[in-house]
């Protein structure tokens, strides 16, 4: 069978990636995370790298969510705990409150009685400059507390048999679309 688009691989020299210092100089989309209670290091790490591809503006770890440098962290990070800008709070409340009070739209990414579908994410949040996603524990989700201080939930809609998706491939999923839609709007 004959290949109709021959293809070769990039070599990591072709991608044009941009040094650190180079990173830190980059525009980043108005986006920040907050990790409410994560448990997994591998989760916390993966967040991370995901956040550099996007250029994320900034991550906060709140409560006992495993902090940097940590080599388990580092082994998904792949050294994006140093691209990445970040921070450490006490309470999710206070960094969503604190972010509130800094003019951002806080959104939790949950499954709520009336959380917004992914899909419909560019309708509500057109024209915000500033946004800040709270995703949750691995095994809780998003604490009730916080919930309710968030402007809405946001859910991503699912087809299968199970109920919900690794935070950290949720975390990839809603940073895709949402630096698509906050990106559009720059």
């Amino acid at each position: 069978m004959e290949k109709l688009n021959q293809q070769r691989k990039l070599q990591t020299s072709e991608m044009a990636r941009l040094e650190l210092s180079e990173f830190k100089q980059a525009t980043k989309i108005k986006l920040h995370l907050v990790l409410d209670n994560l448990r997994s290091m591998h989760n916390v790490g993966s967040v991370f790298r995901t956040a550099d591809a996007f250029l994320v503006e900034h991550i906060h770890l709140c409560d006992r969510t495993p902090l940097p440098p940590n080599k388990a962290i580092h082994k998904t990070a792949l050294g994006a705990t140093e691209s990445v800008d970040w921070s450490h709070h006490a309470t999710t409340e206070d960094c969503v409150r604190n972010l509130q009070q800094q003019g951002f739209r806080v959104f939790c990414l949950e499954q709520t009685t009336n959380s917004q579908s992914l899909e419909k994410v560019d309708e509500f949040i057109r024209n915000s400059d500033k946004v800040a996603l709270v995703l949750g524990n691995e095994v809780s989700g998003v604490d009730q507390a916080v919930i309710d201080m968030c402007e809405s939930a946001i859910e991503i809609p699912q087809y299968g048999t199970k109920h919900s998706l690794n935070v950290a491939v949720s975390c990839g999923i809603a940073i895709w679309s949402l630096s698509q839609c906050l990106l559009s709007t720059e």
